[in-house]
């Protein structure tokens, strides 16, 4: 799939945590712990709902597939910290390397990065390109009607109902 879901919808807490593949519990806790705050709009109080961007749901995923690949919350805090401060806005173009529990951040063919300070040696590499792709399509296929989707130069179009 070519197209691209607009990236200025916002996403309920319900539906970002179907699109991402998470329990709406960990989606939570991941917010009330300042691990990923929703940028669109964060609870304030009692009966408010969150709203997540875009960019919110790339961010998540990534700490999603960390968490998949054996690493412990405690070090996806580390990480994830680590790769907003280094890549910003370009997080889900990373590629780690994942030696058990010990990433390693591959900018380019010369620079590997040792996210943990420690460990060396590849059993897994973690490609974050991906996430894109794979995020927009679960968007399209969860909710159709609802996503609008951009052409192939990236305008925003909506999807036939």
């Amino acid at each position: 799939m070519n197209s691209r879901v607009d990236h200025q919808i916002g996403y309920s807490g319900k539906k970002t945590a179907e699109i991402v593949g998470i329990t709406y519990r960990q989606l939570d806790y991941w917010a009330r712990t300042d691990l990923i705050r929703p940028s669109m709009t964060d609870a304030a109080g009692s009966g408010s709902r969150r709203q997540y961007s875009y960019r919110n749901l790339l961010e998540l995923k990534v700490v999603k597939n960390l968490l998949d690949s054996g690493i412990r919350l405690e070090q996806v805090r580390e990480i994830f910290a680590y790769l907003q401060d280094e890549l910003g806005e370009d997080i889900a173009t990373a590629n780690l390397v994942v030696n058990g529990s010990q990433p390693t951040l591959v900018r380019s063919g010369e620079e590997v990065i040792d996210l943990l300070q420690s460990g060396q040696g590849v059993l897994n590499i973690l490609p974050l390109s991906g996430v894109i792709d794979e995020l927009d399509e679960k968007i399209v296929e969860l909710f159709p009607r609802a996503a609008p989707v951009a052409t192939a130069d990236h305008e925003p179009t909506a999807i036939a109902t």
